[in-house]
C-alpha cells in the first residue's frame, strides 16, 4: 500500500505549535479574470501560550512576471476604541485612503482614535503594538516580508452603512494590519515570496 500523504513536520519544524497548512491555486474562472497562475501556501501556527503565526508563501508558476499587494487583515477585538492607542507608527508617511491617498507624515508619539481611520503607514518597524488600557494588555504584532501597515476602523457613520457589520461594533474593534502596498511585490516565474505574521498579547498596566 503506498502512502501518498505528506510527511509529517520535523520536530524541529513545530517548536510544540499546532499547525494547519492550507494551498489556495486559481480556478478555470480566476485565470479568466486574473490570468496568471500561482499558488499560495499558508500555514497557521498556534502556540501553546496563544501565540498565533500565520506565514504566507506565493509561488510564480507562471510563464510571465506578475505583481501583487497583500495584507493581512486582523480583527483586534477590543474594549473600547476610545481606549486603545498604537506605538510603533510614530514619525511614518502614510496614506490617507479618506483623503484620496493624500501622504502626510505622522505627528503624534502615538495613534489615538476619534474618528473614522484608513491609512497605510510606510515602511514601517517590524513590531507595532495596539495598548488596550481597559484590559490591560497589549496585543504585539511581528512581521516579515511586510513593509506596510494598515490601520482601519469605520467608526460610526459608515458602520451603519456596511451590510454586515453592526452600528456600534466599532466601539470594539480596531484593524492593525500587516502589509506590502505602496510597493506591489514582482516575481520572476518561479519566484517564491515569504510573509510572516505573529500576534500575541501580553499583560500590560
Amino acid at each position: 500500500m503506498i502512502d501518498d500523504s505528506p510527511p509529517p513536520l520535523n520536530p524541529n519544524e513545530s517548536n510544540g505549535k499546532a499547525n494547519v497548512d492550507l494551498l489556495l491555486k486559481p480556478s478555470e474562472e480566476d485565470l479568466k479574470i486574473w490570468p496568471h497562475s500561482f499558488e499560495f501556501r499558508l500555514r497557521v501556527s498556534l502556540s501553546a501560550d496563544g501565540n498565533l503565526t500565520l506565514l504566507s508563501r506565493i509561488r510564480n508558476i507562471n510563464g510571465k512576471p506578475f505583481s501583487f499587494s497583500i495584507a493581512y487583515h486582523t480583527y483586534f477585538a477590543i474594549s473600547d476604541i476610545s481606549e486603545v492607542r498604537v506605538e510603533g507608527l510614530e514619525t511614518l508617511d502614510y496614506l490617507d485612503n479618506l483623503c484620496q491617498k493624500e501622504r502626510f507624515t505622522e505627528q503624534g508619539d502615538a495613534l489615538t482614535f476619534e474618528s473614522e481611520v484608513d491609512r497605510v503607514y510606510l515602511s514601517s518597524s517590524d513590531v507595532v503594538a495596539v495598548f488596550d488600557h481597559k484590559r490591560k494588555r497589549t496585543l504585539v504584532i511581528r512581521k516579515e516580508g511586510l513593509p506596510d501597515v494598515v490601520v482601519w476602523n469605520p467608526w460610526e457613520k459608515k458602520s451603519k452603512s456596511l451590510v454586515d457589520f453592526g452600528d456600534e461594533e466599532y466601539k470594539q474593534m480596531l484593524c492593525v494590519d500587516g502589509a506590502a502596498i505602496e510597493k506591489p511585490i514582482t516575481l520572476k516565474p518561479g519566484e517564491e515570496w515569504t510573509g510572516r505574521l505573529e500576534l500575541s498579547i501580553v499583560p500590560s498596566s
